[in-house]
């Protein structure tokens, strides 16, 4: 099974992104997804970002993982 993680891009250089995840800052990879701008949501996997979503269901899954995190049910 494979998990992607919600982030959203800060900063852009080239083909890789500073990204925040849940508080955390991360450079990935963008070069798989079209047109990326500071300020879209984006799907992490493997340090790359896979895919972009909307804002709605970025922190869908953002609570989702935080739940998680905090053991609640």
């Amino acid at each position: 099974m494979c998990i992607a993680i919600p982030a959203e891009i800060i900063s852009i250089q080239g083909v890789y992104a500073d990204v925040d995840i849940m508080g955390v800052e991360s450079k990935v990879y963008i070069g798989l997804i079209e047109n990326p701008k500071e300020g879209n949501f984006v799907l992490i996997h493997a340090g790359c970002a896979i895919q972009k979503i909307d804002e709605r269901y970025f922190y869908y899954l953002e609570d989702t993982f935080r739940a998680m995190l905090d053991g609640d049910d």
